[in-house]
């Protein structure tokens, strides 16, 4: 995607699902698919849909959601290459930080909105490229310390509920970091 700016609702959702298509397309190409997504909730049939087909295809999709999310991980044959973390601490974080693909070519995005359908299509929400080394390692760093969290995130189940991490190992706080 030659964009760097994304903005809802003239062209987010499109080209969220553009990207979503082209790390399935590497999948398939026999390439190791990533979507890496942060936001506080997700609700977008269409978008869900179209993680689901990334799953299937092979895309391994980790997600960052504390709140409201629509879409189960770890369902057999539908959802196994997606996981779920929330992560419940005395903040709560408002960045949204979308990244697709891996190394050189990885497309890492930052911006104001969660992937929810009155977000996508309804409302003004705006997303740009991170496309600075420097800014982009702090935000990539974000993503890593949240998945580290072992100790106030929380991991969502195929049938909905949400298990501590198992393995907890030296504990691990993503907001005291």
């Amino acid at each position: 995607i030659d964009m760097h700016i994304l903005v809802a609702p003239h062209c987010l959702q499109d080209k969220l699902i553009d990207m979503i298509d082209g790390e399935i397309s590497k999948a398939k190409a026999g390439q190791k698919g990533l979507i890496r997504l942060k936001m506080n909730s997700l609700t977008d049939k269409m978008l869900i849909d179209k993680l689901v087909e990334a799953s299937q295809a092979g895309v391994q999709v980790e997600m960052i959601v504390r709140g409201i999310c629509c879409l189960r991980p770890g369902v057999p044959g539908r959802t196994e290459h997606i996981s779920v973390r929330s992560i419940i601490g005395r903040y709560l974080e408002h960045e949204r930080i979308f990244v697709f693909g891996r190394g050189e070519a990885q497309e890492v995005f930052i911006g104001s909105g969660d992937l929810l359908e009155r977000n996508t299509m309804r409302r003004i929400e705006a997303f740009t490229a991170v496309t600075d080394p420097n800014a982009r390692a702090e935000v990539l760093e974000v993503l890593s310390a949240m998945r580290r969290d072992n100790r106030q995130a929380w991991i969502m189940q195929p049938d909905g509920s949400y298990l501590r991490p198992e393995g907890a190992g030296e504990p691990f706080v993503s907001q005291a970091y």
